[in-house]
């Protein structure tokens, strides 16, 4: 007898450049999970709250809501406790990053070009092993 199959978890990806909002889309269906994405901060939150996601993927540079302001408004809100990888293409000295990595439903900051290898790998340690149908 097989196990019930697991809805795969759902990550949302927030990120205002099509290239790379397209680019995080197909690595995390590449690992098996779902994916949805948003075009701006003020898309994604009203989709985070929609959605309820496993894990977001934040960009900080977006126009209308930046990813402060939509890391603040989950802060407040009922996803307080999603976690949040932050991906950035500003340069960001180390204070800065070690300030947004104290934030409380920040798990990770990564820099862009993101390297698909070490992506995949945070997906990994965050959600669990590739889902058996992607392997």
């Amino acid at each position: 007898m097989t196990p019930p199959s697991e809805t795969p978890k759902l990550v949302l990806v927030i990120d205002d450049d099509d290239g790379i909002r397209e680019l995080l889309t197909f690595l995390v269906k590449k690992e098996g999970f779902r994916s949805e994405s948003a075009v701006d901060g003020e898309d994604g939150y009203r989709k985070a709250e929609a959605l309820s996601p496993d894990l977001i993927v934040l960009d900080l540079m977006m126009p209308r809501y930046g990813g402060f302001e939509v890391l603040r408004q989950l802060q407040a809100g009922g996803l307080a406790k999603t976690p949040i990888v932050v991906v950035t293409g500003r340069y960001t000295d180390r204070s800065t990053a070690e300030m947004i990595r104290q934030e409380s439903n920040v798990v990770d900051f990564l820099e862009k070009p993101l390297k698909p290898a070490a992506f995949a790998a945070v997906l990994a340690r965050l959600l669990g092993p590739r889902a058996p149908e992607a392997a």
